[in-house]
């Protein structure tokens, strides 16, 4: 008997993280207004799917599946079907928390997009009609992509977005992207273009805010008011800090915790908190409730030198 070829192992993974996973993850019917939000809809409603993460019946979906409703319905692909309750969602993060009311499968492994490597194997699995679900695979093509969401004015880069070639459907929003172990990695979000498709990792950053959405129905962030972009860093600091990059500020909201701060355009942000500022995600991190209202250390170079200054963040308010 010849050997097991390699598309024999690569089929019965994919097929073991179906099996694994498609009973656990939900298709979701959300009334919404006419004016609802994006995503396909029939008959006034909102479809999606939802993964199930506990035990007790919380689900995980994005938050552009759910929009501004408050309920909905999940069927599974064995037919049972539950009403739901929105604990809350968060649009800055496309991520959102439901509750079931009735019984759900038993949950899905949430596992840990940082580790994940450009060419890994994922498969991703949705139930955009409640019927036997939709699994695809593919490789992840690209980490660290940054994907813009709003929430009223706010405006926000969800970080270290996930690209894979793994096929996605509109209905598949809110489904699963899992690992070869079937743990979830991340949520789907959005279809990038022909054979590319995006995910919100499963990280530390998401765990803490399912937490927050479980525990009081919304992410509060702290907001500094600047708009910045990568710069480098010349050659003596390259060496003094190890790295190349830091954060040009371009524009200083007027009135805004940074201005009163006196930070300038044309600052480059090096350190943030004692901790090195690259990129815009590494702000974005510090920004939680923990730090609205509290001082912030934060060391820029301007004209030359270094100029250490203490911001206040406000509380994040959408308009």
């Amino acid at each position: 008997m010849a050997d097991q070829s390699p598309l024999d192992a690569y089929s019965q993974v994919v097929a073991g993280v179906a099996a694994h996973l498609t009973g656990k993850v939900a298709s979701l019917r959300v009334p919404q207004s006419r004016s609802g939000g994006p995503g396909p809809r029939r008959g006034g409603e909102s479809l999606g799917s939802g993964v199930v993460f506990t035990s007790d019946g919380f689900l995980l979906t994005n938050a552009h599946v759910v929009g501004k409703a408050q309920s909905g319905t999940a069927s599974f692909a064995d037919g049972t079907s539950t009403p739901f309750t929105v604990v809350g969602a968060d649009p800055l993060s496309d991520l959102a928390v439901l509750r079931a009311s009735g019984a759900t499968p038993p949950p899905a492994e949430l596992g840990e997009a940082d580790q994940l490597v450009v060419g890994q194997l994922v498969v991703a699995v949705g139930n955009p009609l409640g019927l036997a679900g939709s699994v695809t695979a593919g490789v992840v093509s690209a980490l660290g992509r940054s994907l813009p969401t709003r929430s009223g004015a706010a405006v926000r880069l969800i970080e270290d977005v996930i690209q894979t070639d793994a096929a996605l459907n509109p209905g598949n929003s809110g489904g699963a992207l899992a690992d070869s172990q079937a743990r979830v990695v991340g949520i789907n979000t959005a279809v990038a273009g022909v054979g590319l498709g995006m995910a919100v990792p499963v990280n530390a950053t998401t765990r803490r805010i399912i937490s927050a959405l479980m525990r009081d129905g919304k992410v509060r962030r702290a907001y500094l008011g600047l708009v910045s972009v990568p710069g480098p860093l010349p050659a003596p600091l390259q060496e003094r800090f190890g790295r190349k990059t830091g954060l040009r500020v371009s524009e200083v909201v007027p009135g805004s915790p940074a201005d009163r701060a006196g930070l300038r355009a044309g600052d480059l942000l090096l350190t943030a908190a004692g901790k090195p500022v690259e990129k815009a995600q590494d702000l974005q991190r510090l920004m939680f409730a923990e730090a609205i209202g509290q001082p912030l250390a934060i060391t820029v170079m301007r004209n030359g030198a270094l100029v250490d200054v203490i911001a206040q963040p406000s509380e994040l308010v959408a308009a």
